[in-house]
């Protein structure tokens, strides 16, 4: 199964994007909101992803951080929600405020997503009410986790993904390329590409 995926942004539609890894494209479901922080044609990206096979097609779907994956896996759980209406309630709304919506029961903010009716939203609530409360302390502590300030975001989120997704949890990750940072100051460190990111935040970790 595929996991995840580096390589250049190819091609960026509504709702899927292309990427191009050493010369095959591979396409990509993504939400919205993941979409729109995609960099331009051309551009350098890390993504997770959740690999879908059905009898007739292999879907890939696209998540810039892994509390998004394992809320797509979580959301699947719910009886009569698949893959794509997973992908349309994370378009819809953010972890965080989605994880306080279902944990507070707040069918009305549930209902606002498209695609989710009062029954589903009546579903997440009482199916995923105990089980979002490991996602919502995770994007708290993403949230929180600030050592760096790129003028690169994307480039910096894309490698912060990258060592994460190699088993490095996500403070000591964040703490490494912020020593990486400090070791070559802001003009360099802001010019890197992702690959280096990734490169000298191994060799913090080391």
């Amino acid at each position: 199964m595929i996991a995840s995926l580096t390589g250049t942004v190819q091609y960026i539609a509504t709702d899927r994007c292309i990427v191009d890894v050493s010369g095959v494209g591979y396409e990509v479901f993504w939400s919205t909101e993941g979409l729109s922080c995609l960099p331009e044609k051309g551009g350098e990206v890390f993504l997770h992803v959740h690999t879908n096979v059905r009898e007739d097609a292999i879907i890939l779907f696209g998540f810039g951080e892994r509390v998004e994956t394992e809320m797509f896996l979580t959301l699947k759980t719910v009886s009569g929600i698949g893959p794509k209406l997973a992908l349309a309630v994370l378009s819809g709304m953010q972890v965080d405020v989605l994880c306080r919506a279902i944990s507070t029961e707040d069918v009305k903010a549930l209902t606002t997503i498209s695609g989710v009716g009062k029954k589903t939203a009546e579903r997440l609530c009482m199916e995923l009410k105990d089980k979002v409360g490991d996602l919502q302390t995770a994007t708290s502590e993403l949230s929180g986790i600030t050592p760096v300030d790129s003028g690169d975001r994307a480039s910096l989120g894309d490698a912060l993904s990258a060592l994460v997704n190699l088993g490095y949890p996500e403070n000591v990750a964040a703490d490494a390329l912020g020593q990486v940072k400090s070791r070559l100051g802001d003009e360099v460190f802001n010019s890197m590409k992702v690959e280096e990111l990734i490169r000298e935040g191994l060799r913090a970790l080391a």
